[in-house]
């Protein structure tokens, strides 16, 4: 139940993203339930890939590298998800660093039980 609550939690910030980020679009919440969606797939299935062919690229800028990864992560959904555009890569660079703050945030509020 915690993992929904999450997920929601995630469609709800993208949504707030696109509202206030000038090169992030996001048309209704149903469309930010499926980036929510998507980018949960993509950062399954392609990320890993991604990270594993340029490893010595994020070797050589110290980890820096995975901020690229990161935004092309989030051009990917776009290209993918009707209804949300993003306008550049430095937009989704900035829309990845502030999801992933935005949900260390969100998601230690709302702790998982352990029983």
């Amino acid at each position: 139940m915690n993992q929904v609550i999450k997920f929601l939690l995630t469609a709800l910030i993208v949504m707030l993203l696109g509202r206030f980020l000038s090169g992030i679009h996001v048309d209704d919440y149903i469309t930010a339930i499926i980036v929510a969606l998507v980018l949960a797939v993509l950062n399954v299935l392609v990320k890993p890939i991604l990270q594993i062919l340029t490893f010595p690229i994020t070797i050589i800028t110290f980890g820096l590298f995975l901020f690229v990864i990161n935004g092309l992560i989030i051009l990917l959904a776009g290209y993918f998800v009707g209804g949300f555009h993003v306008d550049s890569i430095w937009s989704g660079i900035l829309f990845s660093i502030l999801l992933t703050i935005l949900q260390s945030i969100i998601f230690s509020i709302v702790k998982e039980d352990k029983k």
